[in-house]
């Protein structure tokens, strides 16, 4: 009878090692599966960039979207202006006026549970940025899905073609991605359009398009609280000016 005690304790005692073994791996499987933020130390430049683009010394891969060319840019054009999610105003708490902010809204690897993506691809009123302001493009959204995907990175990289400096190829995009989330019909900053060919041709020919991106003393500094915009696309810039300002 004795042995037949011991046997059951001994029974119990693997029983309830194995409950605590799987009760263990759980716990284990659970957290590997957070995707925390990747935060990272405070890099000193605007925006919190690594490295700033035009001077990293690394070189833009076509099949990786940088968060520093491509992703602050837009944010800091449609999102983060005054009066919505800059320091100041952080509407509804959110600030995204950096990476490490920026990053808190992003699940890295899974851009569709992402709160940010989430948010700016839908289609209702409830969409970011709000009604009247534009929505982002497909193709801007798709740069978000794919730099989320990619993992997030506070990434960086040097690279752009001088030789297209036509407006349909270069200076459009770089009015869309830079500029139009300040300048459209719904936000006239500056009273300046830069949504048309029109608007970005007559903002050439004041001078102001290019002082403010050269950030030439007398002139508002553009993008506004953003970074910069690399010697490569100013290049790009005065090219076309320089060539007339054409539509081609």
């Amino acid at each position: 009878m004795k042995s037949f005690f011991k046997q059951t304790e001994n029974i119990m005692t693997v029983k309830i090692l194995g409950l605590g073994f799987i009760a263990l791996m759980f716990i284990i499987i659970i957290n590997s599966c957070k995707h925390e933020p990747p935060m990272v130390p405070d890099t000193g430049n605007p925006g919190g960039v690594n490295g700033l683009p035009g001077a990293t010394g690394r070189v833009c891969s076509a099949d990786t979207v940088y968060f520093a060319n491509e992703i602050l840019p837009l944010i800091t054009s449609t999102c983060s202006m005054a009066g919505c999610h800059d320091a100041i105003s952080h509407k509804e708490g959110v600030t995204l006026t950096n990476y490490n902010n920026i990053v808190k809204h992003v699940i890295p690897g899974n851009a569709g549970s992402s709160s940010l993506y989430k948010e700016i691809i839908k289609t209702n009123n409830d969409r970011m940025p709000p009604p009247p302001m534009p929505a982002w493009t497909t193709e801007q959204k798709a740069k978000l899905q794919k730099w989320i995907n990619q993992g997030a990175k506070n990434n960086s990289c040097d690279g752009c073609d001088t030789t297209d400096f036509k407006y349909s190829t270069a200076i459009k995009t770089l009015m869309a991605n830079k500029c139009q989330g300040c300048h459209n019909p719904s936000s006239l900053g500056g009273g300046v359009d830069l949504s048309t060919y029109a608007g970005v041709k007559a903002s050439a020919l004041t001078g102001k398009l290019y002082g403010s991106i050269i950030w030439s003393a007398g002139i508002s500094p553009m993008p506004q609280g953003g970074l910069k915009m690399p010697d490569c696309e100013i290049k790009q810039v005065k090219k076309w000016i320089d060539a007339g300002t054409p539509n081609n």
